[in-house]
């Protein structure tokens, strides 16, 4: 059953959540928190290709009729490695006549919130096999633009890596021909072992000052949201990004608007489905707008995270009622704005490598000059 959110409906659907719905998304909101913190601790979320595998699993044999308890039973036993002890505890639950959304209640962080929800509805609506089949879709294309990623950047990160190993050879190389008053220091951080087990603890050590930087800004919800924000902002890599979450958003919300789910639920759990901290931040502002009759449209402009095409272009599927079928469309164009952004972002990352290592020849130069040259002819 498809749920097109036109205007009548979504006053009707908003007006339905009443005063409870604010202390529920509280609720939800501090749950999710642990969640997070859970995650970012513990490291017990399934990968993609295990989600995949399961939504398969879950969509094939539920559709040929076996149990729940069946299937997870068979995960338990032959699903991927990740999946086996989750598959395992959910099939306890359900053996002792839980239902799928209690059983997977204590399995937070191991799936993402999108699955959890859906599954939930997909159970209270008896589509469970329709559903995992969109999950399965929907996490295959995230795997896919993961990869594509990992193949864009692989190039720029060998040249960089390679770089720093070259210059760490030349200072080894340098410290072996060394006389010690003639040879200049290239780099400043002297010749031979020493200078090359200095420069390398230089250079891998800025880059892992730059993750644990990010790691600890992303620690708390407030703070990943401060530092997505800033990332979104910058040039190239805010493209990608911004295209990676739009992505993203507009194929969670298609899946949750073509179940009964209310129109401000699905938007929240939309937004947590980007992946970014920065529109996850925007849900309480566009929940607000919602419940207080403003447009799908009207409430996703106030956070300022929006592409005005994209918002014009939504208000057209609103006024028509074709929503969902837009969404689809929408998420194939920021796929294609993805592809193109990574391909950009690898070369400017190439770029970035080369200028980097051009700016310590010519430092190497000016320094021989400095300190070779220039001694030479002074009197």
């Amino acid at each position: 059953m498809m749920l097109v959110p036109t205007r009548s409906m979504g006053t009707r659907r908003r007006g339905s959540e009443g005063v409870g719905g604010r202390e529920r998304w509280l609720q939800w909101q501090g749950l999710r928190r642990h969640e997070v913190k859970a995650a970012m601790f513990f490291s017990k979320r399934i990968p993609l290709s295990g989600l995949i595998e399961l939504c398969r699993a879950l969509r094939h044999n539920l559709g040929a009729g076996l149990s729940l308890v069946k299937v997870f039973r068979q995960q338990a036993g032959r699903g991927p490695q990740a999946v086996r002890p989750v598959a395992d505890r959910i099939g306890a639950h359900l053996e002792r006549g839980e239902s799928l959304e209690e059983a997977l209640r204590g399995e937070a962080a191991a799936f993402p919130v999108l699955f959890v929800s859906l599954a939930r509805v997909g159970e209270r609506t008896g589509s469970l096999p329709e559903v995992f089949g969109e999950l399965e879709k929907y996490y295959a294309l995230q795997q896919r633009l993961w990869r594509q990623f990992l193949s864009q950047i692989a190039w720029p990160v060998f040249q960089f890596v390679a770089a720093i190993f070259v210059i760490a050879a030349m200072i080894l190389v340098l410290g072996m021909i060394a006389d010690a008053k003639k040879t200049p220091d290239p780099i400043g951080l002297g010749l031979g072992p020493a200078g090359a087990v200095r420069w390398l603890l230089l250079a891998f050590g800025s880059v892992a000052a730059v993750g644990a930087l990010y790691q600890v800004s992303s620690r708390s919800l407030r703070h990943k949201a401060s530092t997505d924000t800033l990332l979104l902002r910058l040039p190239v890599i805010g493209s990608c990004l911004s295209a990676l979450a739009l992505n993203r958003f507009c194929l969670a919300l298609r899946l949750t608007l073509e179940t009964a789910m209310p129109i401000a639920q699905a938007v929240r759990l939309s937004l947590r489905a980007t992946g970014n901290a920065a529109f996850g931040e925007a849900s309480p502002g566009v929940e607000d707008r919602l419940r207080g009759g403003e447009d799908l449209t009207l409430a996703l402009a106030g956070s300022g995270l929006f592409p005005q095409t994209f918002l014009d272009i939504l208000a057209v599927a609103e006024e028509g009622g074709r929503v969902p079928e837009v969404l689809r469309h929408q998420a194939d164009h920021y796929e294609d704005e993805l592809r193109r952004g990574l391909t950009l972002l690898a070369r400017v990352t190439g770029g970035g490598v080369w200028l980097v290592v051009a700016a310590l020849i010519v430092m190497a130069i000016f320094r021989i000059v400095l300190t070779v040259i220039l001694p030479a002819y002074q009197i």
